[in-house]
């Protein structure tokens, strides 16, 4: 455990911020522009004390706890539960880099960071990011003083040893909750970066009603949809079980294995089945990892498992993982004996229509494969990576140079859209 006192300034960043924001809608932020969360009585009395063992962060359990709480637009991966068990399953080869801002001895804020081996067209090199390896669509600091984590936690690291090669940000939200504070902390402590979109994500907004929603929705699939539930309920008895516990804290915490190992056996006889990408819900590699999570989703009230039932069979599952009323829909998947029924896009309608009920906000399909999520749909979301390239690392500056070549010759956002897009 290292212990860090920053020589920062933390601005007043609401004028400074509010010109990087972008022109484009953010009304799936939390935050509005003028709720930035510098604090300049915080200047001067921010120390940093950096976690490189997951044993040494549980004196900070419940602070870290606290603080998930407490942030913006949070979710599930940004919790210590979910980084614990990831580091027991993933951790191996890398170093772990946790950043823990503290004011008067206070923790205000948490950066969780990895340091971790990345193959690139320049070699072999030592990236500085944050631990959520494309599990999730966003992710940050853990906290609600965003700005003054940022800027203590990066100050710390321009000013301690270098370990990496590249410090790369990714899965920034940037037109939404960011606001603009990553890209703003990274130049006020010297770190020169280079922001790139990183991947896009299907979004519905929940905050207006279902019958809003449903009539924004094309008229041809609207009746394409509907068409194939009523052929469903003709059919066959038709049933859309929801589990989501409120967390152990609610008395509520119960896993139901019955429900995870009903979605393990969908994903194994779909084509899921056979995918070699070892990112399915049945694959062996994360198996046992999706296990563990499951167990402490439920601990934490993080849960939402989706299962469509006909005449008693399970047909259809979306395995969700969620936080407040911001809903992950982390896998889907069939029976190929009910594909001729629609029996995913029926449970989809399902869960969609139950979600504006229990009144959540936001419904995030996940990156990749977007073409069957874009009916549904009502933007997308697109996550940011912003990058300083070390000075010292001949590798990082030609990938740096390769990066620009690219760029001038395929365009910006383009090529690293299409490649999540295409699920590669």
């Amino acid at each position: 455990m290292k212990s860090y006192q920053p020589c920062l300034d933390v601005p007043p960043l609401a004028s400074a911020a509010a010109a990087l924001l972008p022109e484009e809608p953010q009304s799936l932020c939390y935050a509005r522009p003028d709720e930035l969360d510098a604090n300049p009585s915080l200047a001067g009395a921010l120390r940093v004390e950096e976690i490189n063992r997951i044993a040494d962060l549980q004196p900070f359990r419940q602070a870290w706890q606290t603080l998930w709480r407490q942030t913006r637009a949070a979710n599930f991966f940004q919790s210590l539960d979910w980084l614990e068990i990831y580091w027991e399953h993933f951790g191996q080869g890398q170093r772990l880099r946790v950043l823990v801002v503290l004011a008067d001895d206070q923790p205000i804020g948490i950066m969780p960071l990895t340091v971790l081996p990345e193959k690139t067209r320049a070699g072999t090199l030592r990236v500085l990011t944050y631990p959520l390896h494309d599990w999730g669509s966003f992710y940050g600091p853990v906290g609600p003083q965003t700005t003054a984590t940022l800027l203590a936690a990066l100050g710390h690291v321009r000013d301690t040893r270098r370990d990496w090669d590249l410090l790369d940000l990714r899965w920034v939200d940037w037109h939404g909750c960011d606001a603009g504070r990553t890209e703003q902390a990274l130049r006020q402590v010297g770190f020169g970066a280079h922001r790139q979109a990183w991947a896009q994500t299907a979004l519905v907004d929940l905050s207006a009603t279902w019958d809003e929603y449903w009539r924004s929705r094309t008229k041809k699939w609207r009746h394409n949809v509907s068409r194939l539930e009523r052929r469903v309920r003709e059919t066959h008895g038709l049933e859309h079980v929801r589990y989501r516990p409120q967390g152990a804290d609610q008395g509520d915490g119960e896993p139901r294995w019955d429900l995870f190992d009903r979605c393990l056996d969908l994903s194994q006889r779909s084509w899921q089945g056979s995918s070699t990408t070892g990112t399915t819900l049945c694959h062996d590699v994360v198996r046992g990892f999706l296990r563990d999570v499951h167990a402490a989703a439920a601990r934490c009230g993080c849960l939402d498992v989706n299962l469509l039932l006909l005449d008693g069979r399970p047909a259809a599952f979306s395995y969700n993982y969620r936080c407040r009323d911001r809903i992950f829909a982390l896998r889907m998947g069939y029976d190929p004996e009910f594909e001729a029924l629609g029996a995913g896009t029926v449970l989809q309608r399902m869960i969609l229509e139950d979600s504006f009920r229990r009144g959540d906000r936001l419904y995030d399909f996940g990156p990749c494969y977007l073409d069957p999520k874009r009916p549904w749909l009502t933007q997308l979301g697109t996550s940011y990576r912003w990058t300083h390239f070390a000075s010292g690392s001949c590798r990082a500056q030609l990938l740096r140079l390769k990066r620009w070549l690219a760029e001038r010759l395929y365009g910006t956002e383009r090529a690293v859209c299409a490649r999540f897009n295409s699920g590669q």
